[in-house]
């Protein structure tokens, strides 16, 4: 058996996928950006369809999440709505993700 020893220098340890994916993004500084590009996909999810079909655009830029709307008085239940909407994103993707939301 000695005949075919494994000499790749890999560990044998078997770990799931997501860990390995985690351990990555951290290693690599990329657990912000990727949690806030998850947050941008999942606008139509956290917001519903109604919110999802008037909005136009959105970015992040320095944790905070700006969303151009195409209605004005959805803007505006939004904007009074706020901490809400920050709670929604907090729950699902944790607190230091998204820090202020900036309705356009």
């Amino acid at each position: 058996m000695n005949k075919y020893k494994d000499t790749s220098g890999r560990s044998s340890n078997i770990s799931p996928l997501k860990e390995v994916f985690e351990e990555l993004l951290q290693a690599y500084s990329l657990k912000d950006r990727f949690n806030e590009r998850k947050v941008i996909s999942a606008w139509g999810e956290i917001m519903g369809n109604t919110v999802a079909k008037r909005t136009s655009e959105i970015t992040v830029k320095d944790k905070k999440l700006y969303v151009k709307l195409n209605s004005a008085p959805l803007k505006k239940e939004l904007m009074m709505n706020k901490t809400k909407v920050l709670d929604l994103i907090a729950e699902q993707f944790g607190n230091n993700t998204i820090e202020d939301i900036v309705f356009l």
